[in-house]
């Protein structure tokens, strides 16, 4: 579920505002956003700047920042798309200004992210639940958390139950079962699932095959 344009905005005004506490956020992240330490320190500075001109000699001087190192720092975060430079006109005279905003956008994008993930994987636990009709247990918690460990994405984990509720056997043991399975034969994606449900149907020359028991494949294969 994408948030939207309207949540994105939403962040990057409370950062803007700062209801949001700024330092925490950009410190959290700057290492995601491939700023360096001393690159953090001018982002701060430029943070508690209220107008913004940029004035290497007067930033080298707070800084005590040689006046060249500040010029080359400025520009890797204006590469790195952390940083913009503006012009402007005023007096008849061009003035240069550093704008944040796209490490605004950056920090909200991440933020939004994260949100995105942690809803993903409640809702994982959610359709446990409410597949097997009563309160997960602690060892299934266990178990389902082990998938994601195991880099197992949280789509297949949740193909991998629409597939036990097909076949009726809702059992963490039958969808480890067809977790394993995937795995082996290089399944990730749904289009991987139903590429596999149709080499099944194929080789076995039936008309149709709705509930396809991943669990006993490979008994049926090895006996015939």
């Amino acid at each position: 579920m994408m948030l939207g344009d309207k949540m994105m905005e939403k962040v990057i005004n409370l950062i803007k505002e700062k209801t949001m506490v700024v330092p925490y956020v950009l410190f959290s992240n700057y290492k995601k956003l491939n700023i360096k330490d001393e690159e953090l320190i001018l982002i701060i500075y430029l943070l508690n700047d209220s107008n913004k001109v940029y004035n290497p000699k007067k930033i080298s001087e707070v800084l005590n920042i040689e006046t060249g190192k500040v010029l080359e720092m400025v520009n890797e975060l204006t590469i790195k798309d952390v940083l913009s430079i503006t012009v402007k006109i005023e007096n008849k005279i061009h003035v240069e200004y550093l704008s944040l905003d796209n490490l605004y956008k950056k920090l909200a994008f991440l933020i939004v992210n994260d949100k995105e993930v942690e809803t993903v994987n409640t809702n994982i636990y959610d359709n446990f639940e409410k597949e097997m009709g009563r309160p997960l247990s602690p060892i299934e918690y266990e178990l389902i958390s082990g998938w994601q460990v195991n880099k197992v994405s949280d789509e297949l984990i949740l193909l991998a139950l629409k597939e036990a509720v097909y076949n009726g056997a809702v059992s963490l043991r039958y969808i480890d079962r067809i977790l394993y399975d995937w795995t082996k034969k290089g399944i990730k994606t749904e289009a991987d699932v139903n590429l596999e449900k149709q080499k099944f149907k194929k080789k076995k020359e039936t008309p149709d095959i709705f509930n396809y028991d991943w669990l006993n494949d490979d008994k049926k294969d090895s006996d015939n």
